[in-house]
C-alpha cells in the first residue's frame, strides 16, 4: 500500500507520487504533512536533501484542491518565497508534477529573467506563487501583484533568507499578506534570529526536527586537507581526476575565483562550467542543463548555487575555499547523498581559513576526518610585544602545520602526510 494514502492525502496526489516511485515519505514528510492539513502552522527543521519541498508542497496542494477557488486577477491563494531563483525553480518544478491535470496554476517570478513577461502571466491571478523576495517586491511596487487574498505562505530555506540579507524584504510581504493565513516555514539550520521569525510569522506552530539543525546527510563521508592556498589548484586536479565520470560539484567563494578555477581546469581537460550571481538567468539555467545531463562534468560555484540544486547523480562536493558562514557548509555538502544516495564531501583549507573551519567543526559537533598536511596554528608575531599571561597569538603572524619544527609549509609539502591527530 502506498503509506501516503494512510495521511489523507488525495489518491490523484498518491497516484502522482507512485508513478514516480515515491510511496514512502521521508521522516520530514512524515512529521510535517498531518499537522498542514489539519491547519497548523509548521516549523520544519531538516538536513538537505530529505524532501522538504514535498512536506509543504503536498499538503498545500491537497488544501487547494480541496476548496477550489478561481484568483482574481493579479492576487495569489499561495505565496512561497525561496532565496535563489535556482531553487525557486526547483519548488515550482516540482509541485507542476503534483498539478498536472488539475485546474490550479503555479507561477515563478524571479529575478534574472525579463519582468514583463512576469507581469503579463500574473495578470490572469496565480493559485501558486514561488518567488524570490526581491522580484517579487519589484511587482509589487509596479502594482503588476497584491497579496491581500494569500491564504498560505512558505518561506523555504528561510535561514539563507536570513544569509542574504532578505530580513527587511521578508517584513515588509509579510505586512501585505492576510493575518489570517496558514504558514510553514522549512529550514535546515537554526541560527538565533530564526526563532524571532518564527515568533513574527507563525501562530502556535508545530515544531518538527528530525535531526539536529546543522547536521549533514547521514550518507555524506566528510574530510579535510590541509594545503597552502598556492597547491590548490594542483590538488582538485588530481583529485578530480580520480573520478572523471563522475559529477563533482566546486565551491568557492568569488564570482572571479570562480571563473579563474574554471579556466584552469577547461586547461587540464574538464568539461566545466561556472554558476554564480553575475551570470544571467538563461546561463545559469544552460549550465545546470548541462551539468544535470552529464555533458558538464564538474560544476563551479559560488554559495548562489549551495540551496535549490537537486541534482541526484552528484558524486563529490569540494568546498575549495570554506564559506565565511559556517552554516552554508552544511546546504553546500548537502548538494550530494541526496534521495538515498551516498556522497563525498572533501575541504581544503588553507593557513587563513582555520577560523573557518574551527567554526564549522562547531556546527557540525564533531571534527572532519584530516585527508592529508597537517592542521595549521597561528605563530605569533615576532615583532609584535607578546602579552603577558594568557591570550591568543598576535595579528601578523605566521603559519605552519601544527607539530612541524617551524615556518610554513612549502605548498602541497604535507599533502600526503598522515596526521597523528584530527583538526
Amino acid at each position: 500500500m502506498n503509506l501516503f494514502d494512510e495521511m489523507g492525502l488525495p489518491q490523484s496526489l498518491t497516484r502522482k507520487l507512485a508513478e514516480q516511485g515515491i510511496t514512502e515519505p521521508t521522516p520530514i514528510q512524515t512529521h510535517a504533512i498531518p499537522h498542514a492539513l489539519d491547519g497548523h502552522d509548521v516549523m520544519g527543521l531538516a538536513q538537505t536533501g530529505t524532501g522538504k519541498t514535498m512536506a509543504f508542497g503536498l499538503p498545500l496542494v491537497t488544501r487547494l484542491m480541496e476548496a477550489p477557488a478561481r484568483p482574481a486577477p493579479k492576487s495569489v491563494r499561495s505565496l512561497i518565497l525561496a532565496p535563489t531563483r535556482e531553487l525557486a525553480g526547483q519548488i515550482r518544478d516540482a509541485l507542476m508534477t503534483l498539478v498536472k491535470d488539475s485546474p490550479l496554476r503555479i507561477g515563478l517570478v524571479v529575478g534574472g529573467a525579463g519582468i514583463g513577461a512576469q507581469i503579463k502571466r500574473l495578470e490572469r491571478g496565480t493559485d501558486i506563487l514561488v518567488a524570490t523576495p526581491g522580484r517579487l517586491l519589484d511587482l509589487i511596487d509596479r502594482r503588476a501583484l497584491r497579496l491581500d487574498a494569500a491564504e498560505f505562505l512558505v518561506l523555504d530555506e528561510a535561514d539563507q533568507m536570513l544569509d542574504l540579507g532578505f530580513i527587511h524584504a521578508l517584513r515588509r510581504i509579510a505586512g501585505l499578506l492576510p493575518a489570517d493565513r496558514q504558514t510553514m516555514l522549512f529550514s535546515a539550520t537554526m541560527p538565533k534570529q530564526m526563532e524571532e521569525i518564527a515568533a513574527s510569522y507563525l501562530k502556535n506552530p508545530r515544531r518538527v526536527q528530525v535531526s539536529p539543525p546543522g547536521k549533514p546527510a547521514d550518507k555524506v563521508t566528510q574530510e579535510v586537507h590541509f594545503v597552502a592556498k598556492a597547491a590548490k589548484p594542483e590538488m582538485l586536479i588530481e583529485l578530480l581526476d580520480a573520478h572523471r565520470d563522475e559529477l563533482a560539484l566546486v565551491f568557492g567563494r568569488t564570482k572571479h575565483g570562480s571563473d579563474k578555477l574554471a579556466h584552469r581546469l577547461e586547461q587540464a581537460g574538464f568539461a566545466v562550467e561556472t554558476i554564480h550571481g553575475n551570470k544571467s538567468q538563461g546561463q545559469r539555467e544552460r549550465a545546470l542543463a548541462a551539468f544535470r545531463e552529464g555533458r558538464v562534468k564538474v560544476l563551479v560555484a559560488t554559495d548562489v548555487a549551495a540551496r535549490g540544486l537537486d541534482i541526484p547523480a552528484v558524486m563529490h562536493v569540494y568546498n575549495y575555499e570554506l564559506p565565511n558562514v559556517a552554516e552554508n557548509y552544511v546546504h553546500r555538502i548537502g548538494r550530494t547523498a541526496r534521495a538515498g544516495r551516498e556522497g563525498a564531501a572533501i575541504a581544503f583549507c588553507a593557513p587563513d581559513e582555520m577560523g573557518e573551519l574551527k567554526d564549522i567543526q562547531k556546527v557540525l559537533g564533531m571534527s572532519i576526518p584530516v585527508a592529508s598536511g597537517r592542521a595549521w596554528e597561528v605563530l605569533p608575531d615576532p615583532k609584535a610585544k607578546q602579552p603577558s599571561g594568557r591570550g591568543g597569538p598576535r595579528r601578523g603572524g605566521g603559519f605552519k602545520p601544527a607539530g612541524a619544527p617551524g615556518g610554513d609549509a612549502k605548498p602541497g609539502s604535507q599533502r600526503r602526510r598522515r596526521p597523528s591527530r584530527a583538526a
